[in-house]
């Protein structure tokens, strides 16, 4: 097949990108976390000095997205202003405090051969990160990439392209004070869809993992045709479970907040599990409140029954993300019955009982197999600032390395060391 000039100029831009990274993940490998810690503290003095020009840019990518058409949830992710700006420069310099993850001596033990054998956190390498709409990741997850060592190659959606530049330029200017390449963290500017499939093959060896932060279309995608390691979550199916034994008043917050507080974020409640023992003491004010905050109720026929407002739910709800004002409710008889549900429907993302039964709670707690399980508490806390991580890259739901928010510690693997003293094998 004759490669046309276009493609081959996009080839050779995406693999200078490679090339470039995995240089500079070699000198991040022995880059001290002092060096680490300024460059992040920098960006984050950068990007409120800048305010304006992230704003301005900002701007531009909301007037096509609304010429686009674009759904109110989805220009919510994509939407910047002080506020959000101000915790995104607080946010890298939450992870600039961070401790380095770099380093540590996760085991250590000596062999009655007298070898001394440790292993220590190292660095995954290079990792390339493909997101969409919001512009926020560009600073997220270059910083938590960084702090763990690795190098990042950022691919924003289309619909974030200014802004997106406008905060990796600050995020390129602190790598810079800090003496650190500038390769450290690269965005792929190029609108073209082929440079998302380049880094999917890996950039002839260069990457070496993909992390997809996004919609189910972008991450199916990425699992589909992806030839390097991948860390995702396909889509954010989190339940809210009011027990028997729930404190009425709790479960108006939990639920109000798991679902309303922000509808487009991928730990936003969309299914509402009510135990049929309190359908109408704790069950009918819950969803007067949905109702109030302007949510759709989407509910089965007990529901239905004692809410006439609410649309008839479909199976298609129950296995649905909305990420809007939407949530599907089901009566379900006891704690058994909801754990099926879960275990049936869910995506092992997230999941929150509310009960005052302990033993309750802890059966919840321990039956599921989701990345994160809450009692009391709303499903809104998956995220890795609220873990205490300074931010996150996603949250993993698969079985192996990584599951729950992905924070600095998550991005590093090990390697393991081995001190002899002149030791031969018989």
């Amino acid at each position: 097949m004759t490669v046309h000039s276009t493609d081959a100029a996009l080839t050779a831009e995406m693999m200078s990108l490679g090339a470039r990274a995995r240089e500079a993940a070699a000198l991040l490998r022995e880059a001290g976390d002092a060096a680490k810690t300024l460059a992040l503290r920098e960006a984050a003095r950068i990007i409120r000095t800048r305010k304006d020009d992230i704003l301005a840019a900002n701007a531009r990518d909301r007037q096509a997205a609304i010429a686009d058409g674009m759904s109110a949830p989805m220009l919510d992710r994509l939407t910047l202003n002080d506020a959000r700006i101000e915790a995104m420069a607080k946010g890298l310099e939450e992870i600039a405090a961070l401790l380095d993850p770099v380093g540590r001596e996760l085991a250590r033990w000596t062999r009655p051969n007298g070898l001394d054998i440790a292993r220590v956190a190292t660095p995954i390498g290079v990792i390339g990160i493909i997101y969409e709409s919001r512009p926020n990741v560009t600073a997220d997850a270059g910083a938590i990439a960084l702090k763990a060592g690795n190098a990042a190659i950022l691919r924003g959606g289309t619909d974030s392209l200014h802004s997106a530049r406008a905060i990796h330029a600050a995020m390129a200017e602190g790598l810079k004070a800090a003496g650190l390449p500038e390769a450290a963290v690269q965005y792929v500017v190029s609108r073209d869809r082929a440079a998302v499939g380049m880094m999917l093959e890996g950039l002839d060896g260069a990457i070496d993992l993909i992390i997809p932060r996004g919609g189910k279309g972008l991450t199916g995608r990425v699992m589909r045709e992806a030839r390097v390691p991948v860390l995702a979550h396909l889509e954010g199916l989190c339940h809210v479970y009011v027990h028997a034994k729930a404190d009425r008043e709790m479960a108006r917050r939990i639920v109000l907040n798991a679902k309303m507080r922000r509808t487009s974020v991928c730990g936003a409640a969309e299914t509402l599990l009510i135990d049929r023992a309190v359908l109408e003491s704790i069950g009918l004010p819950v969803l007067a409140d949905l109702a109030e905050a302007g949510c759709e109720i989407r509910g089965d026929d007990a529901v239905c029954a004692v809410w006439p407002a609410a649309r008839p739910a479909t199976e298609d709800d129950w296995k649905t993300e909305y990420l809007d004002a939407i949530i599907a409710v089901r009566v379900v008889d006891g704690l058994e019955a909801a754990i099926a549900h879960i275990e049936r429907y869910g995506s092992r993302h997230t999941d929150s009982i509310v009960t005052e039964d302990a033993a309750a709670a802890e059966k919840f707690l321990g039956a599921l197999d989701s990345a994160i399980v809450l009692w009391n508490a709303s499903t809104q806390f998956a995220d890795g600032g609220e873990f205490g991580m300074g931010g996150e890259i996603g949250i993993g739901t698969g079985k192996l390395h990584a599951r729950g928010p992905v924070g600095t510690e998550q991005l590093t693997t090990f390697k393991y060391v081995v001190r002899g003293t002149g030791q031969t094998r018989p």
